[in-house]
C-alpha cells in the first residue's frame, strides 16, 4: 500500500513553506516565479478560486469514485504531474522520485524535455507509463532522433508545448543568473551553503544536467552558452505547419499544451490532435494574458465533445481540481505542488502529495454528493 501522508503538511501552502526553507533561494524563485510583474500568477489563482459549486445535500449519499479513463487508460485520480523543467535543480532526483510515485499510484507523470533525468531512465522507472513533453527541436535530425528514442522507450503520449515562442522574462531568474548547472556566483554559493540537505543530496546525486539533451549538446559547452543552445536547437517553431509534421511523425496520442484561445483549439481539432492542455504555462510567459480557467470557460462549450480538454496553471488543491473539472476539463495537471512536496519530504514527497490531493478531492465530492468526476459540471453555479 502507498498510503504515506504527513499530517503536518496537509496542503500546498505548508509544503511550499517547508520547501522554501530547504532549497537555495535561486531554485525556489525559479519554481515559484512568474513573468515580469507576476500579475498573471494572481490572476490564475484568483479566477480559479472564484469558481463556485453547489451541493445537493438532500440527495442520497454516494460512494465517491475518483478513477477516470483517459486515452484508453483508467487512472486512479483525475490529476497528474505536469512537466516542470530543471526539476533536479530544485531538488535532486525529483523527476525519478515523482515518476516512481506516479507509476505506483496510477497517475500520469509528464517528463519535461529540459528535465534532469533522461527519457530512457524515466521510462524504466515508470515501467513505460510516463508521458513526454516535447519542445520542438529546430534541427530535423534531432527532432526525428528524439521521437525515435521515445518510441523505443515505450512512450505512448506526447505533449507538445506551443506557448514558449520566447523565453519568459522572469525577473528573479535574470538576477540569479539561473542556469543548469547553476552559476557559481558568490550569491548562489552562499544560498547553497544555507541549504545543507539540498547540498548533500546534490553531491550524492551528481551535478544536475539536462540528461535527455546531452547527446545533442557540443562537448564541454560552457554554461553561459546554454540559453543560446536552447533557443537555436531545442525550442523550434511550433506553428500549425510544424505541428503537422510532428503529428505525422508521432504514432501515439498527440497532445498540444499551452492554448487558451478557441481559435487555437479549433486548429488542434483540424490537425487531428487527441487533446489540448488549456494552460498559460503557469503564468510564466505572458503577464497580461488571461487565466487558464478563463480560457477553459471560453472553450468548453464548443469543443468539449470534439477533443479531450486537459487543464493546468493555478491548480494547487483538490478544490481547484474539482473547480476545473466542473468548468469543463476532462483532466488536470499540477506542477509546483509536487515539486514542493519532494523538496519538503524527499523520497516520500510524491506519495504524500498524491494522497493529500486525493483526500482533498474526495472530501469535495463527498460534500457535494457527487459520485464521479464526470458529474461535476452538474454542480457548477451558473454565474461562476
Amino acid at each position: 500500500m502507498h498510503d504515506f501522508f504527513a499530517p503536518q503538511y496537509p496542503d500546498s501552502a505548508s509544503l511550499c513553506r517547508k520547501a522554501k526553507a530547504r532549497m537555495p533561494r535561486f531554485a525556489y524563485e525559479y519554481l515559484q516565479g512568474g513573468c515580469i510583474d507576476e500579475h498573471g500568477l494572481d490572476r490564475n489563482n484568483q479566477e480559479l478560486i472564484a469558481v463556485r459549486l453547489r451541493s445537493e445535500l438532500l440527495q442520497p449519499s454516494v460512494t465517491v469514485d475518483t478513477s477516470v479513463e483517459l486515452f484508453g487508460h483508467t487512472y486512479a485520480a483525475p490529476f497528474g504531474i505536469a512537466p516542470v523543467g530543471l526539476q533536479g535543480l530544485m531538488w535532486p532526483r525529483a523527476p525519478e522520485i515523482l515518476a516512481k510515485s506516479a507509476a505506483q499510484m496510477n497517475i500520469p507523470y509528464v517528463l519535461s524535455t529540459v528535465s534532469s533525468a533522461s527519457l530512457e531512465r524515466i521510462a524504466e522507472i515508470s515501467e513505460g507509463k510516463a508521458w513526454y513533453q516535447l519542445y520542438n527541436p529546430t534541427d530535423k535530425a534531432t527532432r526525428i532522433d528524439l521521437i525515435n528514442r521515445l518510441q523505443a522507450s515505450g512512450y505512448q503520449n506526447m505533449m507538445v508545448t506551443v506557448d514558449v515562442p520566447t523565453f519568459g522574462y522572469r525577473v528573479n531568474d535574470i538576477k540569479n543568473g539561473l542556469s543548469m548547472p547553476p552559476k557559481m556566483s558568490l550569491s548562489n554559493i552562499a544560498q547553497m551553503a544555507l541549504s545543507p540537505r539540498w547540498l548533500l543530496e546534490t553531491a550524492m546525486a551528481g551535478e544536475p544536467k539536462m540528461q535527455t539533451l546531452i547527446p545533442y549538446m557540443p562537448p564541454n559547452m560552457p554554461t553561459d552558452q546554454l540559453a543560446a543552445f536552447m533557443n537555436k536547437t531545442v525550442m523550434g517553431a511550433v506553428d500549425f505547419e510544424a505541428l503537422k509534421e510532428l503529428r505525422d511523425l508521432w504514432p501515439g496520442k498527440f497532445i498540444i499544451k499551452g492554448v487558451v484561445n478557441p481559435n487555437d483549439v479549433q486548429k488542434a481539432v483540424e490537425l487531428g490532435a487527441d487533446g489540448v492542455v488549456i494552460s498559460n504555462h503557469g503564468a510564466r510567459q505572458l503577464d497580461c494574458g488571461e487565466s487558464s480557467i478563463a480560457g477553459l470557460q471560453a472553450i468548453r462549450q464548443d469543443f468539449q465533445d470534439k477533443i479531450t480538454l486537459l487543464f493546468d496553471s493555478g491548480v494547487r488543491s483538490g478544490t481547484d481540481i474539482a473547480a476545473a473539472l466542473a468548468s469543463g476539463a476532462d483532466f488536470t495537471f499540477l506542477g509546483r505542488t509536487f515539486v514542493y512536496a519532494v523538496a519538503a519530504l524527499g523520497e516520500k514527497g510524491g506519495e504524500h502529495a498524491i494522497n493529500m490531493l486525493l483526500k482533498q478531492y474526495t472530501q469535495v465530492l463527498s460534500q457535494l454528493k457527487c459520485a464521479h468526476s464526470s458529474q461535476l459540471p452538474n454542480f457548477l453555479v451558473d454565474n461562476a
